[in-house]
């Protein structure tokens, strides 16, 4: 009994003491695994879009994600996450860094840590081309309009604030915000310029609805896990590069979100 407890007592100096609050070196984790996992979220057109006949993914950030891993010397593996999924997915560890054009806010801001953003987009409203009430973005926040926004997305956040005399309605999915369009439910749904592009691209019975001026410009990142100093500083410089060697221009341009660029 003596003899086993000093060999419990031995065992016990020779683990290493794990300092609290101590980040794990991702880099490190990265380049044994040979994979960087990339969290994006598969609707996202233009950004992070799997196309439904081909199952193939394209978009700026996942021609972004091939470049990053590229960088780093190993695969990019893709996992499907969502704005609602977002801080979960990335906070507990589903994967290293979501790249789908993550608008930055107060609210992610407390729980992520972002890279200097790379795209930026105003509020965008989609409307049917025979609603005949609404003909300007003056005439959205009216009462009896109904305006109607995905949750866990950023413009959750904004039209709760902004919005004073229209209907806010608050559902689980993107197709489901179209659907309550098109079906007649709700008179227009808020999104930004890259999902507005696929609305136009592919829908006869969308009409874009832009606000006069400037309504609420959001800059997009990439997001990690708060932390890990050397994994975000590896991640911002290459991002940095990509700025200035004109392969994010290129990547921005492959999809026609130029306007989105930040440079």
């Amino acid at each position: 009994m003596k003899e086993t407890f000093c060999r419990f007592l031995a065992m016990l100096c020779l683990v290493q003491p794990v300092v609290a609050g101590e980040a794990p070196d991702r880099l490190a984790r990265i380049a044994a695994s040979k994979q960087l996992r990339v969290c994006i979220w598969p609707d996202y057109y233009g950004i992070s879009f799997r196309n439904p006949k081909t199952q193939e993914l394209a978009g700026v950030d996942i021609d972004n994600a091939r470049e990053l891993a590229r960088e780093l010397g190993v695969e990019v593996q893709f996992i499907d996450s969502s704005f609602a999924r977002l801080v979960a997915d990335v906070t507990a560890d589903r994967c290293d860094i979501a790249m789908f054009a993550i608008g930055i806010t107060p609210q992610r801001q407390e729980k992520l840590r972002f890279t200097q953003p790379h795209l930026a987009s105003d509020i965008y409203a989609i409307t049917t081309k025979t609603n005949r009430r609404l003909h300007s973005w003056a005439d959205i926040d009216k009462p009896g309009t109904v305006v109607v926004v995905a949750r866990g997305t950023l413009h959750e956040t904004v039209m709760k604030t902004r919005l004073m005399a229209a209907e806010l309605r608050v559902v689980d999915t993107p197709a489901a915000r179209e659907q309550e369009v098109q079906s007649g439910r709700a008179d227009v749904f808020m999104t930004d310029y890259a999902f507005s592009r696929r609305m136009l691209d592919n829908s006869d019975w969308a009409r874009l609805i832009s606000p006069a001026g400037s309504y609420h410009v959001t800059p997009y990142a990439w997001a990690m896990a708060p932390g890990d100093d050397r994994f975000h500083a590896r991640v911002d410089k290459v991002l940095g590069d990509m700025k200035r060697d004109g392969r994010l221009l290129a990547n921005v341009r492959r999809h026609g979100l130029d306007p989105m660029l930040v440079r």
